[in-house]
């Protein structure tokens, strides 16, 4: 059984994979409109599972799985560029919400 990865393991895997490359990181515009571009991959592979839009016959079967992969792999690259520990940037927007919106939610 494969051990699970914490983030801070998936940002340096994915910064040693970089770092192989002389042209390192795309700049911060350039991986937003990445991320930009792999969001609307994930949300044309939704609409095909959820929505009212099937595939075509000769369209390339694509998983929302590997999709969010897709997504994932840019955002930690945007973050690792910028310097950003992803696991802090968690637990931040995670405290926020448990304070700002501590009641908004009914619990079950």
């Amino acid at each position: 059984m494969e051990q699970e990865k914490t983030m801070q393991q998936m940002q340096k895997e994915v910064d040693d994979y970089i770092g192989q490359f002389k042209e390192g990181y795309f700049s911060p515009l350039a991986m937003l409109a990445r991320f930009t571009e792999e969001l609307g991959e994930l949300a044309r592979e939704v609409n095909h599972y959820y929505g009212e839009k099937p595939k075509k016959e000769t369209e390339a079967e694509n998983t929302i799985e590997q999709e969010m992969g897709d997504l994932l792999f840019v955002l930690i690259c945007l973050a690792n560029s910028l310097q950003i520990d992803l696991s802090t940037a968690h637990d931040e927007v995670l405290h926020k919400f448990k304070t700002r919106d501590a009641h908004r939610w009914t619990r079950g």
